[in-house]
């Protein structure tokens, strides 16, 4: 069933939420992905507050949903968004990235009973949830399978092979995202390795592609409750995003895929994001 999306406001609160989560917990910890972690944010806002039949109470269901962030470097965002909706206590990202913490800088099976695998080496997200959605048809369950992926990530062989693998096995249970800022670790993705026509790779694999504004709540939600796009095909969302989108002296800096912010940093941040 459609669903109206008119009113955008808990994304929008949830979202600065978030922001104000993973810019305190890279600022205490002193480490490094903050910028990848504000890309991703609002992707994964839109998938935990509207699309995923995820809840804390559910955790054991066969039919819940799935979602693996192959970008584990990111882990800070999801945690933040985990703490927001129940998962964790918020007290638990205080121990971000932390000796001796709850909270690993990448996300690891085990650290809280919402992640699903360990993804601190990028390139087997797709790969590891092209599995599970092949299991869920084979037993018949209804429950679908997302993966964000960085666009880095997508110069990797492994993920071309797991595209590959989905498309023949007509995976239309199964999600990839694409937080599509166009920096990697050495610079921008165009210089290093291009990945476009990116829509028409995957397209060529057997994939429905959309092109969304990964900021933009309105066109997120739009796409995402028109899945799967295409019967008997998977589907793709490429999510056009900003690295550090929110603070505008990270926002598109190469800089802030290492670095953290200091006190004046941080005041700065909070100053441009507004009072939770």
């Amino acid at each position: 069933m459609a669903r109206n999306y008119s009113d955008f406001s808990d994304c929008n609160r949830v979202s600065k939420q978030v922001r104000h989560a993973i810019l305190l917990m890279h600022a205490a910890s002193g480490s490094s992905h903050i910028g990848s972690s504000l890309s991703v944010a609002d992707i994964l806002v839109a998938l935990y507050l509207r699309i995923l039949n995820i809840t804390p109470s559910n955790l054991a269901a066969k039919n819940r949903d799935r979602l693996i962030l192959s970008k584990g470097h990111a882990a800070s965002a999801l945690f933040a968004c985990l703490a927001a909706r129940g998962f964790i206590p918020k007290k638990t990202l205080g121990t971000y990235c932390m000796n001796g913490g709850i909270l690993p800088g990448h996300s690891s099976f085990g650290c809280v009973s919402a992640v699903e695998i360990t993804t601190g080496s990028l390139g087997h997200g797709l790969s590891v949830g092209a599995g599970m959605a092949l299991a869920a048809k084979h037993d018949r369950l209804k429950h679908r399978v997302f993966v964000i992926l960085s666009d880095g990530e997508c110069q990797e062989g492994s993920v071309w092979e797991a595209a590959m693998f989905a498309g023949h096995h007509k995976m239309n249970n199964l999600v990839a995202i694409v937080d599509y800022n166009k920096l990697q670790a050495f610079g921008r993705i165009k210089e290093i390795m291009d990945l476009e026509p990116f829509a028409k790779k995957w397209q060529s694999f057997g994939w429905s592609t959309q092109e969304v504004d990964g900021h933009n709540f309105r066109q997120l939600l739009s796409s995402m409750n028109k899945l799967p796009f295409t019967k008997n095909k998977p589907s793709l969302i490429i999510a056009h995003t900003t690295k550090g989108k929110g603070v505008s002296f990270m926002e598109d800096q190469l800089a802030w895929h290492y670095k953290s912010p200091n006190q004046q940093q941080l005041n700065q941040a909070f100053f441009e994001l507004g009072n939770l």
